[in-house]
């Protein structure tokens, strides 16, 4: 996604202004309304120290997908897990799994996507109004890891407002041909009385096995399929080689790729000048395919995955030192099957309640702020064919404060977390218990209206999840053998960010540059070892460097007036990630640039983009690394009835000239390569 800024909507801005204090920030470059841009570029009173990446409006629309990783991958600094068609989560700058909280309006997924790749993030994109994702100093209001940074998803669920019509209705449908994809959705706000509002959604997903540009198998992997095959012809298990040989040679489509889900939610709100409290519930299905690893007797297994979620908002309205006191809570009932040739093997279930209370300062003077308390309960079990884990309850209780003062041409933020985390096995009653202490530290100085310079140091601490420390056992979703380690320590990191920003109107502008080192990351390494055909990756902890750079700007070339308009935008990110003493952290996503060129109208939109990506030769040992790719991408939107036109179709092309690539973050990048070209067609609809 490039940089293109668009004034943000009221609602929006208060969302993303929640911690800021209330007052906008007297800096001459950040009158009038919030300008968002997709990129580094933003002069808004969000957060001056490290500005957001916001998705939203018409982009938010153009980039809609089922899966949340997916739907953010082309974002500045962000790539994708692409495990399969039905599982994606957001890798920040070289980081996923536990290092990046993928949280639906504060709280988190309460599912458990972060255990494997393999499992997908519970959240219903097509009823998500706004999509963050935070660096810097914001992180410590959700994590006590600010390294990898946080994805927010505001949803719509608990309504915010009472409209001003009796019903208020939106509707989205769309078809891509990658996949044979149909994705269809539909949400309501129903004005009950003057203050009382009701919400009901439902929504409704299905594709088929996803196209590709080319062979399945990657060279490396093709090549030593075919080669085994060969050794099985020679030692006359003809029925075999033939099945290996049928799976190196396949083109055109990954088998077992499929996905389908659907959603039903509703919520009811009592909104009132004083204050606000609204309750929602959600039931989410989604079945999905796991590609298989080539394999004599590949087995069919997919994903049945399930969750009942209950939520909570309440805000009181507050003069004097508090502006707003809200408490925000969660509880998530998940299961997941995973089912091979029709039979289920293990089953996964996992309990969640999550509460946070926050109390927002009134902007005093040059002081603002917010602080608060949050406490989280998982219990995780395991039932079934594999025993990989054992069964876990994981409590965090956290407490975090973020501070800002604004004097003279300088903004000051700092922000402190302290986190307990206690993790038991069940019934083994095997405990660990660590504490965080984590705090961001930064400055922004304004020395021209147009113009931020900004730099922040961070110090961040983690504790290992279960996964890291417990499991061990083949995980045939996976398609490996995973190995923890129960004596890891608290792992911590320092890092800092500095960055400059220009807003000027025609011309906008940004350069981040940030570099993180741990004392002992964790993470999953592949030892080349072989168990059932699959291979065994071990976790460990090592001292670690992350580098990188994120650039973006974006131009005005012609302004007609009456919101006509020509801009052209470009990109570049790179991340550099070493285990000292080792070699490469696996799964870093290589340099990638992008450009684009974009008309815009009251009426109709075109845009034009390339993306290249670069080969990525850095890899750790035992990975495959990954040949450079390039991506054009087009789009036309049209409202027929200018800006504010209840309708708009949105018709896009991405991969236009279906090439060949592999995603160097992913686990199944040798078996899972991208989608091919994929022409969608998408029509919403408001009332």
């Amino acid at each position: 996604m490039s940089a293109k800024a668009q004034p943000a909507p009221a609602a929006a801005t208060d969302t993303a202004s929640a911690t800021s204090g209330g007052n906008a920030s007297s800096h001459a470059q950040e009158h009038g309304p919030e300008i968002i841009v997709t990129g580094r570029v933003i002069s808004g009173n969000t957060d001056p120290i490290a500005a957001p990446v916001v998705l939203q409006g018409n982009n938010l629309l153009r980039d809609l997908k089922p899966q949340i990783g997916e739907m953010l991958a082309s974002l500045p600094g962000v790539s994708s897990t692409g495990f399969a068609p039905g599982v994606s989560r957001p890798v920040l700058r070289g980081f996923d799994g536990p290092r990046v909280q993928v949280l639906l309006d504060g709280i988190g997924s309460l599912d458990a996507s972060s255990v494997s790749a393999d499992h997908a993030v519970s959240l219903d994109t097509l009823n998500v109004a706004r999509v963050e994702v935070l660096h810097g100093p914001r992180v410590l209001l959700y994590a006590s890891d600010p390294a990898g940074g946080a994805v927010n998803a505001i949803d719509k669920r608990i309504p915010r407002q009472v409209p001003d019509k009796p019903l208020a209705i939106d509707a989205l449908a769309s078809y891509g041909t990658a996949a044979d994809m149909v994705n269809g959705g539909i949400a309501g706000d129903v004005r009950l009385a003057d203050r009382w509002v009701g919400h009901l959604d439902a929504s409704y997903f299905h594709s088929n096995n996803l196209h590709v540009g080319g062979n399945v198998l990657s060279p490396q992997l093709r090549a030593q399929t075919l080669a085994q095959a060969d050794d099985l012809a020679a030692a006359g298990d003809v029925q075999g080689a033939m099945a290996l040989t049928q799976q190196a040679d396949r083109r055109g489509s990954i088998a077992n790729s499929g996905t389908k889900g659907w959603t039903l939610g509703g919520g009811l709100a009592f909104i009132d000048e004083g204050g606000d409290i609204g309750l929602s519930v959600q039931r989410l299905a989604t079945d999905y395919g796991i590609p298989p690893r080539p394999s004599t007797d590949p087995e069919a297994t997919s994903i049945s995955l399930r969750q009942t979620r209950f939520d909570l908002r309440a805000g009181v309205n507050l003069q004097g030192f508090l502006k707003r006191v809200e408490l925000r809570g969660a509880y998530g009932d998940y299961t997941h099957a995973e089912i091979s040739n029709g039979q289920i093997g293990t089953q996964f279930h996992n309990k969640a309640l999550e509460v946070r209370l926050q109390l927002d300062q009134v902007r005093r003077g040059i002081w603002s702020g917010s602080s608060g308390v949050q406490y989280s309960a998982a219990r995780l079990e395991m039932s079934g064919d594999e025993t990989l884990l054992p069964d876990n309850m994981t409590e965090h209780f956290a407490a975090f404060t973020l501070q800002q003062i604004e004097v003279g041409q300088f903004d000051l933020e700092g922000a402190l977390r302290y986190e307990s985390t206690n993790i038991r096995t069940i019934p083994a009653d095997e405990r660990r218990s660590y504490s965080q202490y984590a705090g961001v530290g930064g400055i922004a100085w304004h020395p021209l209206d147009h113009v931020t310079v900004s730099i922040n140091y961070s110090h961040g601490e983690r504790a290992p999840s279960a996964e890291e420390l417990f499991v061990n056992g083949l995980h045939d979703a996976t398609q490996s053998f995973e190995r923890g380690n129960p004596n890891f320590t608290v792992e911590r990191s320092n890092g800092i960010e500095a960055g400059i920003r220009y807003n000027g109107g025609n011309l906008a502008g940004s350069i981040t540059a940030y570099g993180t080192n741990f004392a002992n990351f964790i993470t999953a390494v592949p030892t080349g070892q072989i168990v059932e055909d699959f291979p065994v990756y071990q976790y460990i902890q090592a001292p670690a460097r992350f580098r990188g750079i994120e650039a973006e700007g974006a131009l005005t070339l012609v302004s007609w007036g009456n919101g006509r308009s020509l801009k052209t935008d470009a990109g570049v990110d790179y991340t550099h990630a070493k285990l000292v003493s080792i070699g490469p952290v696996p799964r870093i996503p290589p340099l990638r640039a992008r450009g684009g060129v974009e008309y815009s109208s009251p009426t109709i939109d075109l845009r034009g983009e390339v993306e290249w990506n670069a080969r990525q030769n850095r890899v750790a040992e035992n990975e495959n690394p990954t040949d450079a790719f390039t991506l054009v991408n087009l789009s036309a939107t049209w409202r027929p009835g200018g800006q504010n036109s209840p309708i708009s179709l949105v018709l896009s092309a991405d991969n236009l000239l279906n090439v060949a690539g592999r995603l160097a973050a992913s686990e199944t990048r040798d078996f899972v390569p991208i989608a091919g070209r994929d022409v969608r067609l998408t029509a919403k609809f408001t009332y």
